[in-house]
């Protein structure tokens, strides 16, 4: 074998081997690939059926329903709604009312069954300790505003 040869081979083999990487690397991704939808969406049938995605919305008010470790609740975006079954203990910030966020899947029959709910937090939330700090501040009429620049 030539030397011109030898290096034909060399360069095509790890040609190979990266393409065959890429590809080991790019369906690993696209198999672990979590999308988000809107109930909108998956009401207009944008979402995929049988395979994993997160939907997520408000917890519709007078929605859950408990039965034991199993639960039933409506998220909603307000324009359109959806049921969620879940089985497993719920966050803690779990609450009618508040964002939620829901990962399984969409049955043949059209209910979402979640593996893994998530409670949104407030945006607006604020440590205790930075609450009463500003609450006091309010009160004093600012004089907390110069204290805390000294």
């Amino acid at each position: 074998m030539t030397p011109r040869r030898k290096r034909l081979t060399i360069i095509v083999g790890i040609l190979v081997a990266v393409g065959g990487a890429t590809a080991l690397v790019l369906n690993a991704f696209n198999s672990n690939l979590v999308f988000f939808y809107s109930p909108s969406q998956v009401a207009a049938h944008e979402a995929p059926e049988g395979r994993p995605f997160r939907i997520g919305g408000m917890v519709t008010n007078g929605s859950v329903r408990r039965d034991g470790v199993d639960v039933v609740f409506t998220v909603t975006d307000l324009a359109k709604s959806m049921q969620v079954h879940y089985r497993g203990p719920l966050p803690d910030l779990f609450k009618e009312g508040k964002g939620v966020v829901a990962q399984g899947k969409l049955g043949p029959d059209g209910v979402f069954t979640a593996q893994e709910v998530l409670a949104k937090h407030d945006e607006n939330y604020m440590p205790p300790e930075a609450a009463a700090a500003l609450k006091k501040a309010a009160e004093h009429g600012g004089s907390m505003k110069t204290e805390m620049n000294r």
